[in-house]
């Protein structure tokens, strides 16, 4: 279990990762703060406490290994790798532009930290997969997390991945399940109905837990869960809010992707920096 003021850093760090999104996307361009804004949380507990990383050497053989499926999200997982030091603060404010180190969706030939190419939806679990069999055929104890979404697990390449992780025992595999209901589009119960969530991933031979997504101690004890299940890989199924924090982006599919104005980029930026200063002063 973590302490008190462990989890106020984590949480001080998921609302920064959400300023940052904000300052990335900027005014009049389109951005992807939903479903960045569901996982900063898990992004910030994974690179706040969790994965053992080094940021002076990302490629380090014992590191682990974080696959953002959900490739749109990038943008959070940026802003942690920017927060540890992979690369400079001003990098934020390049994002998308041509020849940037950072593009919409991850690549690991441009980005320091990035484990993976995603972004086409489904594939990232199979890469996790191949990583997690690799790190166990060369005998070692470094351990592989992927977060995928719930709009992306109708892709059937997601399903093929967790029935050949559990036959293979995978138990230095975890996966989140951003489960925010919502889509690019519409409510995922609308598109294609994955629900239930829990008993699927269960049928398939994984440990499941629940937790809400954003609360980093509840994050932080399915992890040590996960850590300690043999013999089969974990599935957390994390209860989010699409666009949490800012309520123009909560729960809408209209700010999946979505363009600010003005005053909207002003008023989200006043609301994140509040809400990550409450946390910061605890410290």
């Amino acid at each position: 279990m973590i302490t008190k003021e462990q989890a106020d850093k984590l949480h001080a760090l998921a609302w920064t990762i959400r300023f940052r999104v904000i300052e990335m996307i900027g005014i009049g361009k389109t951005g992807h703060i939903g479903g960045s804004f569901s996982a900063a949380e898990i992004v910030s507990v994974l690179y706040g406490h969790q994965m053992q990383h080094d940021p002076q050497v990302p490629d380090c053989p014992t590191r682990d290994r974080f696959v953002m499926s959900k490739g749109h999200a990038a943008l959070a997982q940026y802003a942690a790798l920017a927060e540890f030091g992979y690369f400079p603060l001003d990098e934020l404010g390049h994002l998308k532009e041509l020849g940037a180190m950072l593009q919409g969706h991850p690549d690991l030939r441009r980005t320091p930290g990035v484990e993976a190419n995603t972004g086409s939806l489904g594939q990232g679990l199979s890469i996790a997969q191949g990583m997690a069999l690799g790190i166990r055929l060369d005998k070692r104890k470094n351990r592989v997390y992927c977060l995928v979404g719930d709009g992306e697990i109708a892709e059937g390449q997601i399903w093929e991945a967790a029935m050949s992780a559990s036959h293979y025992k995978l138990d230095n595999l975890t996966v989140f399940v951003d489960y925010n209901r919502i889509q690019a589009t519409d409510h995922v119960i609308k598109r294609l109905n994955t629900n239930p969530m829990n008993s699927k991933w269960e049928a398939f031979g994984w440990h499941v837990i629940e937790v809400d997504g954003h609360d980093c101690s509840q994050i932080c004890q399915a992890l040590e869960e996960a850590e300690n299940q043999k013999g089969k890989p974990t599935a957390i199924l994390a209860h989010t809010v699409k666009g949490k924090g800012v309520g123009f982006a909560e729960d809408t599919a209209a700010f999946h992707n979505g363009m600010m104005d003005q005053e909207q980029y002003q008023l989200a930026l006043d609301l994140l920096a509040e809400k990550k200063g409450a946390f910061q002063c605890k410290i």
